[in-house]
């Protein structure tokens, strides 16, 4: 039997909690779309040039994540890096946009793909980690690199991670151990045919929208000391 292919937002989902992946596949599909603010953050990709010429005051309106000086710094000091790579012109250029891609076992959106090499690239409205990227972020680069090589018929080792709230640009190799974090999250997305257990990681849930589902408990101080 041929079984549908799981989308990037559950396999990301799953990356990061199994249990939130779950609920979040029963609540109806108007609830699952993102909010107003991650469109927002997303537009401002493709600005990047005229947010780096203008002044910082008028950086004050935008839905930058960091003061307006330090966000037109950073950006610079991200093209500055990436041109003398090569890979700036390329990714302000890619050869597609918001493309929906279709691979053996996942499908999604691909904010931009790049070309020569074939390269995807995601675009986040969150924050980046301190160095490289979310491991739930990874896998859902890897199913985007997966589609796309699926799509075009060709090997794909590379994919792009942006978050444009932060001018921050980093690439994610297609290594070993993304791939076998990946295809863990894809049997966990397909073998939810009820609540896994809970996360053992409990700082997950404190922001986690399900956790009153859940059936997650705070432990308080006075619980902590036996009190």
């Amino acid at each position: 039997m041929t079984r549908s292919p799981v989308s990037f937002s559950d396999l990301r989902t799953a990356a990061y909690c199994p249990r939130k992946c779950y609920y979040q596949q029963r609540l109806p599909a108007e609830e699952r779309e993102p909010p107003p603010e991650v469109d927002a953050i997303r537009a401002l990709e493709p600005r990047y040039e005229s947010l780096l010429s203008a002044p910082p005051g008028d950086l004050e309106d935008e839905p930058i994540a960091v003061p307006s000086v330090r966000y037109r710094d950073r950006l610079a000091a991200t093209r500055d890096r990436l041109a003398e790579s090569g890979q700036w012109d390329r990714l302000r250029d890619p050869r597609d946009r918001d493309v929906f891609a279709t691979g053996r076992h996942c499908r999604g959106i691909v904010h931009k793909v790049l070309s020569d090499p074939l390269e995807p690239v995601l675009v986040s409205s969150g924050e980046p980690p301190e160095n490289g990227v979310w491991e739930s972020q990874s896998v859902q680069a890897v199913a985007a690199a997966k589609a796309i090589a699926w799509e075009h018929e060709t090997s794909v080792e590379r994919a792009w991670l942006e978050y444009p709230a932060h001018g921050v640009i980093r690439s994610v190799d297609m290594t070993t151990r993304r791939k076998a974090t990946y295809r863990s999250a894809l049997r966990a997305v397909r073998e939810l045919d009820g609540p896994p257990p809970r996360t053992t990681n409990r700082s997950k849930c404190e922001s986690c929208e399900f956790a009153a589902e859940c059936g997650v408990k705070t432990r308080t101080l006075r619980s902590l000391l036996g009190l």
